[in-house]
């Protein structure tokens, strides 16, 4: 049972979530000296094991909220070659992060959690932002129809606080987005993720992804000796895998990746292991009066596209810009904050509709669409120009889909591509 209701907070922003979009969302308008109250139901910041990419766009964010120089050293490695293979051995193609623009011209990899705990700790350090753990949200408050602030439970029981403006970054099943009565088409992919990381003698310095018959596996090096490893296995297999045991894992994965039989030999316990599921999320709009839905609550995505958390981030700068304006004006009304739905939609429609795309061609088992998919690889590898395109928007420089409708039939080598060379057109500006 819950306690009284406690006296009413008063604050600028609410945010729900302090995940990848809700802290930097807290930061972000910290500097910008708004009031800003954030809740998450977590009792803190998260530990487990996740595989950690900074793709440029969120090296950028972190950059310029003064977070990225604060990363510690020993705890990431910049990545520069990414090489694709079909399961086997057989190299398709290399990319090259060091063709991007600098200073941001690598994938950045860190141990779990290590970019998001600096950015807690940044967020902590705020005195007009108050960050609480422990803590859930139960509703919204509402002002003849607009929302007002928000109601939640945390150690002391019961609370209510009243914002300007309420940002639901709580994720795919996002709470905040029910109470908000927007609905939601939540797809969970049939595929998820098995993640682990292990120590090895033989060092990594590249990242590999296989291809192969409905089997994808990724190597990504992370600091010393350590490396991340990524298989995707149907949805709720992972008791099945276990039963059969490590020793089975290690022999699948050497008949994908061969040369690394040797790193597979050091995953020796399940407990370096995790599961990882995937969604997306697809809503008719991210804002109503007085409140917003950023990141996985407005637009999960399948993380393919290499771009979820980054995205997260990037609606975080956006709507921060936003918001200190909307504020002084005493105007949060949908009108103003579409604004912000505007900016970001078509671009997060996009890398939603690729991450599609890349799972049914990279994940096929058709033997068919696999030699289109092995065919478009090859293509990429001597293409520099579709290659570049295909980078941009990776690391989240270009915000249009990679290929035209023309680029298409070049990659599938049915058309010649007489500017394969010139990727003076492919660069962001």
């Amino acid at each position: 049972m819950t306690g009284p209701m406690e006296p009413i907070e008063d604050t600028d922003v609410a945010v729900v979530g302090a995940g990848g979009g809700g802290a930097v969302l807290a930061l972000a308008l910290a500097q910008k000296g708004i009031r800003t109250v954030v809740l998450d139901q977590a009792q803190g910041p998260p530990k487990g094991l996740r595989g950690e990419i900074l793709q440029p766009n969120g090296q950028a964010v972190l950059d310029r909220l003064g977070v990225l120089r604060s990363l510690p050293a020993e705890a990431m490695r910049s990545v520069r070659n990414f090489h694709f293979l079909r399961a086997g051995g057989t190299r398709l193609c290399s990319i090259d992060y060091g063709e991007l623009p600098a200073p941001y011209n690598h994938a950045i990899v860190t141990l779990p959690n290590v970019a998001h705990h600096a950015i807690v700790e940044a967020v902590q350090k705020q005195p007009s932002v108050s960050l609480r753990y422990g803590t859930s949200f139960t509703g919204l408050l509402l002002d003849n129809g607009r929302v007002a602030g928000l109601t939640a439970e945390g150690p002391d029981g019961s609370s209510a606080i009243k914002a300007k403006v309420v940002v639901g970054a709580d994720g795919v099943f996002s709470k905040v987005r029910e109470a908000m009565k927007i609905p939601a088409d939540v797809h969970l992919y049939p595929e998820g993720y098995l993640i682990a990381i292990v120590e090895t003698e033989q060092r990594v310095a590249e990242s590999y992804y296989y291809v192969g018959h409905r089997q994808i596996l990724g190597l990504f090096p992370a600091t010393g000796k350590k490396v991340y490893l990524f298989y995707m296995i149907p949805s709720g297999s992972m008791d099945s895998l276990k039963q059969r045991g490590i020793s089975e894992l290690q022999r699948v994965w050497t008949g994908i990746a061969p040369q690394f039989g040797a790193l597979f030999k050091h995953l020796t316990d399940w407990s370096q292991t995790a599961y990882m599921p995937t969604g997306r999320v697809r809503t008719p709009t991210w804002v109503k009066d007085g409140a917003v839905l950023i990141g996985d609550a407005a637009h999960a995505m399948n993380p393919h596209a290499s771009q979820g958390r980054m995205q997260a981030m990037v609606d975080a700068m956006v709507l921060a810009n936003l918001l200190p304006d909307c504020l002084k004006d005493g105007d949060c009304s949908v009108e103003r904050l579409r604004a912000y739905e505007v900016a970001r939609r078509p671009h997060v429609t996009m890398l939603q509709r690729l991450a599609d795309q890349q799972v049914f061609y990279w994940n096929t088992g058709n033997p068919l669409v696999a030699f289109l998919r092995d065919r478009v690889f090859q293509t990429l590898d001597r293409n520099p120009r579709l290659r570049y395109q295909v980078l941009a928007t990776t690391a989240g420089l270009r915000t249009e889909a990679p290929f035209t409708f023309f680029d298409r039939l070049i990659a599938a080598g049915i058309l010649p591509d007489f500017f394969a060379n010139d990727t003076a057109g492919s660069r962001p500006s």
